[in-house]
């Protein structure tokens, strides 16, 4: 047992040291993503972990021996390094107020109308306290519809208010969820986001799309436009105002979610229902991946297009660069682009931040509406999975974007 207290503190100090400051390289990128993400988000746990292990220690065994001594040494900078984990974690939330008033404006908050709630500065400490315990009394969830033939990949949830909706209805936000396209499905991400969008009056669809290598691209984006149909024409149903519709996702949703954004004007990925309106008036992407090429020059993309793209995901005729680049949000980016806000970690180790700097630049060129971005310091991806100070402050900052799109929109209409 006494070996057993330096051999937690060694192998806790190599996970807070991977999530200060990531192992470098493409091999390690996706063991270093779980140790440091997890290390990152839960950090004051494991922080309140650390001390107990520490205390029960020296109290049963106390310092009698070097391992005693080097235990106690370590377990001192595991805390010291949680402490500044914690640190960058509550900084995120005056990190994006100052990517939102770079982009919409130092008064953009006098544009949003709706009464205050006493959560919309910080989460709860209950819901800190116990990140993965995700729910709100006042939403409901209303799960498994159809939005399209061919099974569960084409289901969608609607998470929405309990309460009456608005007169006239309540604007939407569309979550595309991650998975590199070939795992994930609903009900697994951006829950804090949902919860904390429903709880302020909008509707929320959560939704399933055909995964690779079964599926290959654009099959994963026309499944999306066939669940904007769905929106369009059952929303309301649900006391929604389709008119406005934002979309947002993680990672392959975040890409996704950015294609969406980008290619409304393409009836070539609209196949059967080429008349239907599938602009969204907003977009938030999260971690996403913005070129499919390697044109941008980010570090490993070459391998990600040989060891995914390629095998995996692309259809099996693509041909390099033309389909590539009509798949990349990159090269997609226009000046009827509707309102972006993007979201990145710098220490994010599957997708390198320099691949959102890029997009962004590119978006920031070309667009007439505004485009955020808020590089998160620290953060790792999936950084908004569950509940934690920077994902209580990135979903907040998004809200107040979303809210700001929804009522410039209302006023200039």
């Amino acid at each position: 047992m006494r070996d057993g207290f330096l051999t937690r503190q060694l192998v806790q100090l190599g996970f807070t040291a991977n999530a200060l400051r990531p192992v470098p390289g493409g091999p390690a990128s996706v063991p270093a993503f779980f140790s440091g993400w997890l290390t990152g988000e839960l950090a004051p746990h494991l922080s309140a972990l650390t001390a107990l292990d520490a205390t029960v220690h020296t109290a049963r065994h106390g310092v009698h021996s070097r391992r005693d001594a080097l235990g106690l040494l370590a377990a001192g900078a595991n805390l010291a390094a949680y402490a500044a984990l914690v640190g960058r974690g509550r900084r995120a939330a005056g990190e994006i107020e100052d990517a939102l008033v770079e982009a919409l404006g130092a008064g953009y908050r006098e544009a949003i109308v709706r009464d205050p709630l006493p959560d919309d500065v910080t989460a709860p400490l209950s819901s800190l306290a116990l990140p993965f315990l995700m729910r709100d009394l006042n939403v409901t969830r209303t799960r498994d519809i159809a939005y399209a033939p061919g099974g569960r990949r084409f289901h969608l949830d609607v998470v929405h208010p309990r309460e009456t909706p608005p007169p006239g209805g309540a604007p939407v936000l569309l979550q595309v969820h991650g998975g590199g396209w070939v795992i994930g499905r609903k009900q697994q991400q951006a829950i804090p986001l949902m919860l904390h969008m429903a709880a302020r009056g909008w509707v929320c669809v959560d939704v399933n799309y055909p995964l690779s290598p079964r599926a290959r691209w654009p099959e994963h984006l026309i499944a999306l436009k066939r669940a904007i149909k769905w929106i369009r024409e059952h929303a309301g149903e649900y006391g929604a105002d389709p008119s406005f519709l934002a979309v947002t996702g993680g990672s392959a949703g975040g890409h996704l979610a950015a294609m969406v954004a980008l290619s409304s004007d393409d009836p070539s990925l609209q196949p059967g229902f080429e008349d239907v309106d599938t602009s969204v008036q907003a977009c938030v992407p999260f971690y996403g991946m913005y070129d499919f090429t390697d044109e941008s020059g980010t570090k490993y993309s070459r391998q990600r297009i040989d060891a995914l793209l390629r095998p995996m995901v692309m259809a099996r005729d693509a041909k390099y660069p033309d389909d590539y680049r009509a798949a990349s949000p990159l090269f997609r980016a226009s000046e009827t682009a509707p309102p972006f806000f993007v979201l990145h970690g710098s220490n994010d180790t599957l997708i390198p931040a320099a691949d959102a700097r890029a997009f962004v630049a590119r978006l920031r060129e070309v667009s007439k509406n505004p485009v955020g971005y808020a590089e998160l310091a620290g953060a790792q991806h999936a950084f908004d999975v569950f509940t934690s100070f920077r994902s209580a402050g990135a979903v907040r900052g998004v809200a107040r974007f979303l809210e700001w799109c929804h009522a410039t929109r209302e006023s200039a209409a």
